[in-house]
């Protein structure tokens, strides 16, 4: 007897007591890939209250914003965003090769959103590095938000070395979360008075501690977090009291980093562009 196999049906011969049957199997089909689960940001996460207030002293600000490999486009959207709250403020993307033979000095601030600061790095390159390092010790702004606050970091080969902050482990993937975050004492100068606990979005930003330099300022801290998370086998214990944001100074510039992003965080909204006039010259904004 003669018994076909036809595709996707296979046909499976079992002899029983001499009698054959024909058995029909149908083909598994594949496990389907679960996608992963978007990142919500809920507009209630602070209680659809404002935070952090509007700016009250302003003034008309230039301001570079990096574009290229390791800023994504809505990252750069985000803090753009922000920036352009300001009234007369205006932001120009500044591409990758650009940095290193543009002059910066035709702006007040130089800023680089979230994405992967060593992308970020290597996309500027050496010349692109000592060009931003010499606008700020110059007297220029810098504001660098999660992948822009590990470059401004010392303990990186690649980073620009214009904070006296370095990462407490180098394993930086801890997870997305909406973590704690209050403003210190120092940091009311900057934000307002703000008090008590608010959330802000976290997405992989460093965890800083002072660094051993002494040729440039320690940071002084704005905000630090008040809850933490840890995964991926990142340490535990290291994120709650840690900067949420600090500020510093490098020559006669200014540095203001943000590990989180309150840049798209509901009633965080103004924290960035107290940051960047900060950073600007503008004090108690």
């Amino acid at each position: 007897m003669k018994v076909s196999l036809f595709s996707p049906i296979l046909l499976v011969m079992v002899l029983l007591g001499g009698t054959v049957v024909l058995a029909q199997e149908s083909e598994t089909p594949k496990a389907k890939r679960k996608a992963p689960t978007p990142f919500v940001i809920p507009p209630d996460v602070n209680g659809m209250k404002t935070i952090i207030a509007p700016p009250e002293k302003t003034r008309p600000l230039k301001v570079a914003i990096f574009d290229g490999k390791g800023a994504p486009n809505d990252g750069i959207e985000n803090v753009s965003g922000r920036i352009k709250s300001i009234p007369e403020a205006t932001v120009i993307r500044v591409k990758a090769e650009e940095w290193a033979t543009i002059d910066l000095n035709q702006f007040d601030v130089v800023a680089f959103s979230g994405g992967s600061g060593s992308q970020q790095a290597e996309s500027i390159g050496e010349a692109g590095r000592n060009n931003v390092r010499e606008f700020i010790r110059g007297g220029g702004g810098y504001v660098g938000v999660c992948a822009g606050a590990y470059l401004a970091c010392s303990n990186f080969k690649w980073g620009l070395g214009i904070l006296n902050a370095s990462t407490v482990s180098s394993k930086w993937q801890r997870g997305k979360a909406f973590l704690d975050s209050e403003v210190t004492e120092a940091g009311r100068q900057m934000l307002g008075d703000v008090r008590g606990t608010f959330k802000v979005r976290y997405g992989n930003g460093p965890v800083i501690k002072p660094a051993e330099r002494t040729d440039i300022p320690a940071y002084t801290t704005i905000s630090v977090f008040k809850s933490e998370i840890a995964e991926n086998g990142t340490p535990v214990g290291v994120m709650v009291d840690s900067p949420a944001q600090a500020q510093a100074t490098f020559g006669k510039g200014r540095v203001f980093i943000s590990s989180p992003h309150p840049e798209n965080t509901p009633g965080l909204e103004h924290l960035i562009p107290r940051g960047v006039l900060w950073a600007a010259g503008v004090d108690a904004p």
